[in-house]
């Protein structure tokens, strides 16, 4: 099982003060005689009417020396994910959560914002020191 990101606890943590309740940590998808692995399953209670909204969150630091490099992995990671997360469980909504500061400086970019409009990535934006859910991009 892979180790986990730095700031794993802290967007377990903010799910949870905005009303998530984690199933699954990790979240384990057979793929290929093998495994995946997302960092967090969970659920909400939405309304009676529209019942139990499913997610999985992949969480990403963007710690190393290049972002780009950070960017270009967590894509990666993420498409592949979004292909496994469809066939085990469709109805679950894939997001990529990262700190409020990388989100500020990847939305500073018409590149980046490119990717993420063309990709179609949904991002939980978070503050570390907090805990808390900023944003939440669909």
């Amino acid at each position: 099982m892979p180790a986990k990101d730095k700031f794993h606890q802290t967007v377990r943590n903010a799910l949870e003060k905005d009303g998530w309740i984690v199933t699954n940590d990790p979240y384990t998808i057979p793929v290929m005689r093998s495994y995946v692995y997302i960092d967090l399953a969970a659920e909400k209670i939405i309304t009676a009417e529209k019942g139990i909204e499913k997610i999985v969150v992949e969480v990403k630091s963007f710690l190393s020396l290049s972002q780009i490099s950070d960017l270009y992995n967590a894509l990666g990671q993420f498409q592949i994910y979004k292909i496994a997360v469809k066939n085990q469980e469709p109805d679950r909504i894939l997001y990529l959560a990262i700190p409020e500061d990388i989100f500020d400086w990847l939305m500073s970019d018409p590149f980046t914002i490119e990717i993420v409009e063309t990709y179609q990535l949904q991002i939980i934006v978070f503050d570390s020191n907090t805990q808390i859910i900023v944003k939440w991009i669909k």
